[in-house]
């Protein structure tokens, strides 16, 4: 569309002033540039090649940020194939189906805290984005590497409170649940844990901590954060404190990125 108003894309910091042709995203109320989008909606890029450099640290929300395009792009066809020449029309009016705009919600929630994580990188912290799993489809969002050892992140952008639910007695085994908003979202646990498992089959004897972010969640004012099967739930201003403290312990920060990056190639 052509902006009624200037405006600075989130991303590249690019200005872009009134009637210029740019991308306007209705769920975080942003624009994106049109010289930026094309590397967004490319479609997924090939396996890398013997040649391709694993020292690339990646963009953050960049797969999830390409289905949703993809996904948006299928929509758009099938309801311009269905109304003919009133499907310019059709499109505008029509919302964006759920299971699409959830595409959109998980990429905004990753770009935002890849941005918090790589504002507070250093050289005693490095930090990889949108890592594509060997043999899966699934990717780790992000991974961070300090001193002390290494974070597996998974990012979450969803409504409502996160909760640990303890359930258990004499009688019965302890088992706990994560609730967010009151839905039980303890499958996220499990598949951090099996992302910690395939890193620390990696980098060896060194540390391996797993990590639930939730972006924009209904923290309290004070706590809030927890532990659950040894996986921190938290929010991106805690997680990106925790990080930047890691700064004394034995792990060559710059040796173990290139040797994690080398096995996640970035998506």
């Amino acid at each position: 569309m052509r902006l009624r108003y200037a405006g600075v894309w989130r991303l590249c910091g690019a200005s872009l002033a009134p009637g210029t042709e740019a991308v306007y995203e209705t769920e975080t109320k942003t624009v994106r540039c049109l010289t930026c989008v094309s590397e967004v909606m490319s479609p997924a890029p090939e396996p890398l090649g013997e040649d391709s450099s694993p020292a690339e640290s990646g963009i953050a929300g960049a797969s999830a940020r390409r289905e949703y395009e993809r996904r948006k792009a299928k929509d758009e066809e099938k309801l311009r194939g269905k109304w003919g020449r009133l499907g310019g029309l059709a499109v505008a009016l029509s919302d964006e189906r759920q299971s699409t705009k959830a595409w959109e919600r998980g990429a905004v929630g990753e770009e935002r805290l890849g941005a918090r994580l790589d504002s507070a990188a250093h050289g005693r912290l490095a930090v990889l984005h949108d890592r594509r799993i060997p043999g899966s489809k699934a990717n780790i969002d992000h991974i961070a590497i300090t001193r002390k050892g290494i974070w597996v992140i998974d990012t979450k952008r969803y409504p409502g409170r996160p909760e640990l639910k303890i359930e258990g007695s004499i009688l019965r085994p302890r088992v706990e649940k994560l609730l967010v908003g009151g839905r039980d979202c303890t499958k996220l646990v499990d598949g951090v844990l099996k992302q910690v498992g395939l890193v620390r089959d990696v980098v060896g004897d060194w540390p391996v901590t797993g990590a639930l972010c939730f972006v924009e969640a209904d923290w309290p004012l004070t706590g809030g954060s927890f532990a659950t099967r040894s996986i921190h739930v938290l929010w991106p201003k805690r997680l990106a404190k925790i990080l930047a403290e890691e700064t004394e312990g034995d792990v060559d920060v710059a040796a173990i990125r290139e040797k994690v990056a080398a096995r996640f190639r970035s998506s």
